[in-house]
């Protein structure tokens, strides 16, 4: 049985990193208003979350990876 109190799971140390990342590169962060030129507010979070989503698949492969690869 793994011990969840002494080592912190892949998915939390790649959600952390997840968080770093979003931070410095200004990911999810709210824009200005939509000058509304047929991109409406919705398609633009979706492709916020989209984005999010790719992020952490990557954060989860880069603390998974076995070390030296």
């Amino acid at each position: 049985m793994e011990s969840t109190t002494t080592a912190r799971r892949t998915e939390d140390i790649a959600l952390d990193l997840l968080k770093f990342v979003a931070a410095q590169a200004n990911v999810g962060s709210k824009g200005g208003g939509s000058t509304g030129f047929g991109v409406t507010a919705t398609a633009k979070s979706d492709d916020q979350v989209t984005h999010l989503l790719d992020l952490y698949a990557r954060c989860r492969q880069a603390v998974e990876a076995p070390l030296g690869k």
